[in-house]
């Protein structure tokens, strides 16, 4: 019988996650309710220096090989990546500016502000945070794009402007509906779904002059329509992750300018942490909540 001092959920391999006790790691002084941010990088190399850690080759971040995540009743992370949420945020809200920050960090990276009109393709949870991001940026116009109505559904719930279901393989077929939705072209486009024809799509779709941002990772090697980009002067920009997001997502969640808690739809015990992935994995819901405290 497995005592309970430390549980703690670890993958082994892909599809095989067991649950093990582990000692408790000790904490140095000063522990708050907080947020992590799950990435420490060197703060040493020229990348952190001038301030754009995410890209530091040394990064440790959570559940990222060699390293093991958090999901365990104690965790130890340093304290300059811990976040001190005020009374009026809930852990839960606190756990969701991870994906949040990917949001602040995508609309950043494709300057979405006060009066953008923007079209996000893709309405997994991570095309939602973005959605969310861009309303509170002050987009004037948020269209999203999936081939499932339920998450369409889901997205106009959350403030989209307009919605549009793929039903067409073409990227430039989908594009000229999207402009036909939108009357007109968006400025900017948040590509989420890593699928190659979406990504043509958001190419074709945005204006001259305008940016996509990739956000969605699929295959290594995509075949996009370069020279179409090229020629209207259409920047292509990529994300990695988040960096100096966290304290604009906290903000965000603190102020109620954004609401995260629908994002929420399965709630586990550390326990059932693999029910939690196998459902995950079944595709339902959008975000699956693990709590670890007893």
């Amino acid at each position: 019988m497995m005592t309970d001092t430390n549980l703690t959920a670890i993958l082994y391999k892909k599809g095989d996650i067991k649950l093990e006790d582990i000692p408790i790691p000790e904490p140095g002084q000063g522990g708050d309710r907080v947020a992590i941010e799950p990435g420490v990088p060197c703060r040493m190399c020229r990348f952190c220096k001038s301030g754009r850690y995410n890209l530091c080759g040394d990064m440790k971040f959570c559940a990222t090989p060699p390293y093991d995540g958090n999901l365990s009743r104690f965790y130890v992370h340093a304290a300059d990546f811990c976040f001190k949420l005020p009374d009026n945020v809930s852990f839960e809200e606190g756990a969701l500016l991870e994906p949040l920050s990917v949001g602040v960090h995508a609309c950043n990276r494709g300057g979405v502000t006060l009066g953008s009109r923007v079209l996000v393709c893709g309405a997994g949870p991570i095309g939602l945070v973005n959605l969310l991001t861009a309303r509170a940026n002050g987009a004037s116009e948020v269209c999203i794009t999936d081939i499932a109505e339920s998450r369409l559904e889901i997205a106009k719930q959350l403030g989209a402007t307009f919605t549009l279901k793929v039903s067409s393989r073409d990227p430039q077929v989908v594009a000229q509906q999207v402009e036909e939705v939108m009357g007109g072209k968006p400025e900017i486009t948040i590509e989420c779904s890593g699928a190659t024809p979406s990504i043509q799509t958001a190419i074709y779709a945005t204006q001259s002059g305008g940016c996509v941002v990739l956000v969605g990772l699929g295959q290594a090697d995509v075949t996009m329509p370069i020279v179409n980009a090229a020629v209207r002067e259409v920047d292509i920009r990529g994300i990695f992750r988040y960096v100096n997001c966290y304290p604009t997502a906290l903000a965000m969640v603190a102020s109620g300018k954004v609401d995260v808690k629908p994002l929420i739809t399965h709630r586990f015990s550390l326990e059932d942490s693999i029910k939690a992935f196998e459902t995950t994995l079944r595709g339902e819901g959008i975000k699956v909540m693990i709590k670890c405290a007893r």
